[in-house]
């Protein structure tokens, strides 16, 4: 089991391009099951059978959540039809197992007025200050995820034209709009905090910590969650939080769902369609709060 794993990790690697963090996600979940078919004294995946798989998604359901048992089964599915293709095994076990059903979320925003409020608070007198206010108007102008946003380099930015170049999920390019205001504000980290960060050393990323190091993902979030304090936010703010509202705002402007879907970097549009439910379900709030007949009367 162990050799077939190795040789489907590096097929992630090397032909679908994944990033270290989801080829990390695809190792924990693998290891769960490959532990499970040993315990269950199963040697090898041929010998693997439906109801395995089932019984192992039963032995989850006490200690994981329904979305995390869900991913974990949806990595043996892609071992298995992987094994097949390859020609190691020639019955797919997993074929016919279905994933848990998952409720749809609808994302947390903030409003325009709370962004606003958001990227005001940082100060803007001290270099962490600059690259606070930079990195929050980058992610709200440009939907990044935090893991692009760290990966960005010095010359994936166009400031003269106003677009970002990032790699996404599964090292695909893209091109986004920065806008006027973040082109404004990166232009002012670069030429005055940056080179205060980076002191004696050389770095070709972006956004950097105190002495030229990477910035991490824990301190973009600790970055934020900072911001939000000074700027009396009481929701719960993620650095993921600023894309939903990205997007948000886009559509509520009328934008359509193609060109959001490009900008996000969504393979699926479906994926960008629960940015519609927000919406929907903010509309429906204001319908209730202020139309006489929108609460039930018995008169």
């Amino acid at each position: 089991m162990d050799a077939y794993l190795e040789v489907f990790f590096d097929y992630l690697r090397a032909e679908k391009g994944l990033s270290l963090n989801s080829l990390k996600s695809y190792k924990s979940d693998l290891i769960k099951y490959k532990d499970y078919l040993n315990r269950s004294g199963i040697s090898g995946p041929e010998k693997v059978n439906r109801e395995d798989i089932t019984d192992f998604a039963f032995s989850l359901r006490d200690r994981l959540s329904v979305v995390t048992i869900s991913r974990i089964l949806s990595s043996v599915k892609s071992f298995h039809q992987f094994l097949m293709r390859e020609k190691v095994v020639s019955v797919d076990p997993s074929n016919l197992v279905e994933l848990p059903k998952l409720q749809k979320k609808i994302p947390s925003f903030l409003t325009a007025e709370e962004v606003g409020s958001l990227l005001k608070a940082p100060n803007l007198k001290r270099a962490q200050g600059l690259r606070a206010r930079a990195i929050l108007e980058t992610m709200y102008a440009s939907g990044l995820r935090v893991s692009e946003l760290i990966g960005l380099g010095a010359q994936d930015i166009n400031l003269e034209i106003g677009f970002i170049k990032c790699r996404g999920k599964g090292s695909k390019e893209r091109i986004v709009p920065l806008g006027k205001t973040a082109g404004h504000f990166l232009k002012r980290y670069i030429d005055e905090a940056r080179p205060k960060l980076l002191g004696d050393n050389s770095s070709s990323y972006l956004f950097l910590a105190q002495g030229g190091r990477t910035l991490s993902r824990q301190s973009v979030w600790k970055i934020i969650k900072e911001m939000v304090k000074k700027a009396k936010i009481k929701k719960e703010v993620s650095p993921h939080t600023l894309r939903h509202s990205f997007a948000t705002h886009l559509l509520e402007g009328g934008a359509d769902l193609r060109s959001v879907q490009e900008m996000l970097g969504h393979t699926n549009i479906t994926t960008t369609q629960i940015y519609t439910h927000v919406n929907r379900a903010r509309l429906k709030k204001i319908h209730s709060q202020f139309h006489p007949r929108a609460t039930e009367s018995k008169k």
